[in-house]
């Protein structure tokens, strides 16, 4: 992966794991969803600011992905967008205080050691 094409991998995860936290903090403000208030909440979600956040991110990161792909094989680029899990993990723990247990920061790490052997050149 050369590095225009790695940049924009990180680009496509960045806004992607932005639109993550966007789509948290407006399922935040809609509160828990159960069979008696499922219809109001997703009329809801077209009116709750940080979900359309989220939703526009997310189809950014779609695009930016997109372009990635007329430039990289599949084989590479979807493992490789499981970086997004790392940056997210962090968001939670940073932003929402969210805890990290220890088996996760084990299976975070594993994560980095994959993408780094699928994207590795010779």
């Amino acid at each position: 992966m050369t590095p225009s094409e790695f940049s924009l991998l990180l680009l496509s995860v960045f806004i992607s794991v932005v639109g993550q936290f966007f789509l948290k903090l407006g399922a935040l403000k809609l509160g828990r969803v159960h069979t008696g208030n499922a219809a109001s909440h997703i009329l809801s979600i077209m009116t709750t600011p940080e979900l359309l956040v989220g939703l526009t991110c997310y189809a950014l990161g779609a695009v930016a992905y997109i372009l990635l792909l007329t430039r990289v094989n599949l084989s590479v680029a979807a493992p490789s967008v499981s970086i997004g899990y790392i940056l997210s993990v962090l968001l939670g723990y940073l932003i929402l205080k969210e805890p990290i247990s220890l088996i996760r920061l084990v299976g975070l790490s594993l994560i980095v050691v994959g993408v780094i052997l699928v994207v590795w050149r010779k």
